[in-house]
Formats: C-alpha cells, sequence, structure tokens
C-alpha cells in the first residue's frame, strides 16, 4: 500500500482586537513558544512563531489530512485562554476574527523563517498595516479593505 507524501508550508497571521498592543516583552516569548507548543500538540509541525505588540506570524508544515481553519482556530482559542488563566494583560483578552494564510514553497522556507524571526526589527520600518496589505498584494489576493483588520495606526 502507497504512503502519502507531502510538504505544505503555510504561514498564518493574526492580530490582536482592537489591535491594541497587548503583547508585551514581559510574556510575548513565552507566548510564541506555548503557541508552537499547541501546534505540535496538534500534530503540526511549527517553522516559526513570531510576532511584535498586536500580531504574530505562524510558519508551519500542514498535514494534507488537516484544515488551516481548524489549525488556526485552535491555536488562537488556546493562546487567548493561556493569556487569560495566566492573567497576562488587565480584562479579558481576545484575538480579532479572522486571518490570513499564505503558502510557500521549500525553496522559499528558509526566507520566511528569518522574516518571521525579525519581526521586532522589521517592524521598526513598517506598520501592521502596510506588511498585511504588502502580503496580500504580493499573493495576488483580492479583498475589501471593509473585511480586514481593524487598523488602529
Amino acid at each position: 500500500m502507497a504512503n502519502t507524501y507531502s510538504q505544505i508550508n503555510i504561514h498564518a497571521v493574526y492580530s490582536v482586537l482592537g489591535r491594541e498592543n497587548f503583547l508585551l516583552p514581559s510574556f510575548r516569548q513565552d507566548l510564541f513558544k506555548y503557541t508552537s507548543g499547541i501546534i505540535k500538540d496538534i500534530g503540526q509541525f511549527p517553522l516559526a512563531v513570531n510576532g511584535f505588540k498586536d500580531h504574530v506570524h505562524v510558519f508551519f508544515e500542514l498535514k494534507p489530512s488537516d484544515r488551516i481553519s481548524d489549525i488556526v482556530r485552535i491555536t488562537k482559542s488556546s493562546s487567548s485562554k493561556w493569556i487569560n488563566d495566566n492573567k497576562l494583560i488587565k480584562g479579558k483578552f481576545s484575538w480579532q476574527e479572522g486571518y490570513g494564510v499564505f503558502s510557500y514553497s521549500r525553496s522559499q522556507r528558509n526566507n520566511v523563517i528569518q522574516y518571521i524571526i525579525n519581526q521586532e526589527e522589521h517592524h521598526k520600518g513598517k506598520t501592521f498595516r502596510e506588511e498585511y496589505f504588502d502580503l496580500l498584494k504580493r499573493f495576488e489576493i483580492e479583498f475589501e479593505s471593509n473585511y480586514l483588520f481593524e487598523f488602529y495606526d
């Protein structure tokens, strides 16, 4: 019997509700480690997890039997529960609805990993809005501004 072989590299991006700068340096790296653990626990292979004050980038290998929407939903709900259970911010933490998702070839993986790892440096010169619009345009994804994240630059 033949096996199934694949390599599907997925880059998901999602944002804090209200685009608040809630992802504080005091716990940001722990959040990214926790998120990486969630991805492993649900049977995916994390390649890079990082972000900045108001958003997260998650890059992972997707098993062909699983749905991206389920992985992002589980990752977002588990990480927001972790933030709330540990009382890492005042009030209730939530992610915005929706997300962006992009696929990359094997030859692009190292560049994407470096891009995600260097988020803090990257955002010294570019807002999340600019970054997200650049991704949508580069991937030629048609979109309506009304249905994107709320941006408060």
